[in-house]
């Protein structure tokens, strides 16, 4: 299987300065391919882009400093984004032309399959780089033993930290699902998001938002110091590295959250499905954007999904429309407006949660998806949570989810 492990890196001063040159002799080389393209009739494909470097390099002398896998990994990265516009333009979007770099837009580089290696030292680890140098390596998790390191991309964030990816290929493939036939239904869950509950599953449990009130009050505040300050002076720039690290602490934080709640539906269930929100629709919508764009949806489901492939758990998605307003129990549709966090059916008298009903159907219309049936989704009592029957929901913080890893040990 293939993974990408993330660490941090810290470069001399003489080491980081190569690196910004090496960065910058990429980026030159990515526009001069686009300008290439520009001017020619013909398709450019990568082996074209990549035959001619060798002339290239007779004339453009730093061409000859950095490391040739890392040249061949630019034509790459050129050809990869001319293939995404003509995929998308295939699926009826409006594309245009890819768009110069400038030195702020590209920070990174490749080496793919050699010019790499980790030393391990007596008292740290380093990570080598063909013509650039060593520097040290904070390996927080370790490399799998039986791992092999496929390619390092070294990045440099907007903060200024930097920063190595592994991809790395191990020879594990993933635990064989089990039948569909075979799973009880405590070993399938429905999964609802929302705002309010981050999420509510068909069993009980309601996840709450993450709480990053503090951290946008504080951008917020060094965003308008930012503003006062004169563009492109030293005090700008200090401003703007400050901004960047806060962007980059709620980043951190919402994606540990994502990971961990994920992780969690991964590990304890053998079938997960889930709404498959059109999330670029519903920012369109005149009201509350901002929080849809916090909650990152699409990045939960994305988690998800390859946590599911990864881990040998059934996964899948459904059309969300209607989840909400259905019946879980016979099917009627019932017509609540959104302030309504209550379901009850006057046809057969189901009552429960709003959301925990849009989970039911959703765990039902994911059965149906895989073309399995069962005897029954909902449960034979109503559901509604303690505050409406005396019910058992659990209610869980996010902060929870963060601290333990999960949002509830399953029986």
């Amino acid at each position: 299987m293939n993974y990408n492990y993330r660490y941090r890196i810290k470069p001399s001063e003489a080491v980081q300065t190569e690196l910004e040159r090496h960065i910058d002799t990429c980026r030159q080389l990515y526009n001069h391919f686009l300008y290439e393209l520009r001017n020619t009739d013909e398709y450019l494909s990568y082996t074209a882009m990549q035959n001619m470097l060798p002339d290239l390099k007779d004339w453009w002398d730093e061409l000859n400093d950095v490391y040739s896998k890392v040249l061949q990994m630019v034509a790459r990265r050129v050809s990869d984004n001319l293939d995404r516009l003509k995929e998308k333009k295939k699926n009826g979007h409006k594309v245009g032309m890819l768009k110069w770099k400038s030195p702020q837009e590209y920070r990174s580089l490749t080496y793919n399959q050699s010019g790499f290696e980790l030393k391990n030292t007596s008292d740290q680890t380093l990570l080598s780089l063909s013509k650039i140098g060593e520097m040290p390596i904070h390996l927080h998790r370790d490399i799998p033993a039986d791992a092999r390191i496929k390619q390092v991309t070294v990045k440099q964030e907007k903060t200024g930290e930097w920063y190595a990816i592994f991809g790395i290929e191990t020879e594990d493939d993933a635990p064989e699902k089990r039948a569909l036939g075979e799973i009880d239904r405590e070993d399938m869950v429905g999964i609802d998001v929302g705002i309010t509950k981050y999420t509510h599953d068909t069993d009980s449990t309601m996840v709450g938002t993450l709480d990053l009130e503090d951290e946008y009050e504080r951008l917020g505040r060094e965003q308008r110091a930012l503003s006062r300050k004169q563009e492109g002076s030293q005090n700008w720039h200090v401003q703007r590295r400050r901004v960047a690290r806060i962007h980059a602490r709620i980043v951190r934080k919402r994606q540990d959250f994502l990971h961990k709640l994920s992780n969690y539906y991964a590990r304890e269930y053998d079938l997960v499905a889930v709404e498959d929100l059109d999330v670029h629709g519903m920012m369109q919508l005149p009201s509350n954007s901002q929080n849809r764009a916090s909650a990152s949806w699409r990045t939960f489901i994305d988690f998800l999904e390859y946590k599911c492939d990864r881990k040998g758990t059934h996964f899948v998605k459904v059309e969300p429309e209607g989840t909400s307003q259905e019946c879980a129990e016979c099917g009627v549709e019932v017509e609540k407006e959104l302030w309504v966090r209550e379901h009850s059916c006057p046809s057969c008298g189901f009552e429960t949660d709003r959301d925990e009903n849009a989970a039911y159907n959703v765990l039902k219309r994911g059965l149906s998806e895989l073309g399995v049936g069962h005897a029954e989704v909902t449960p034979a009592e109503t559901a509604l949570p303690t505050s409406a029957t005396g019910g058992s929901s659990t209610v869980v913080d996010a902060k929870c989810v963060i601290e333990t890893g999960s949002p509830t040990i399953k029986e």
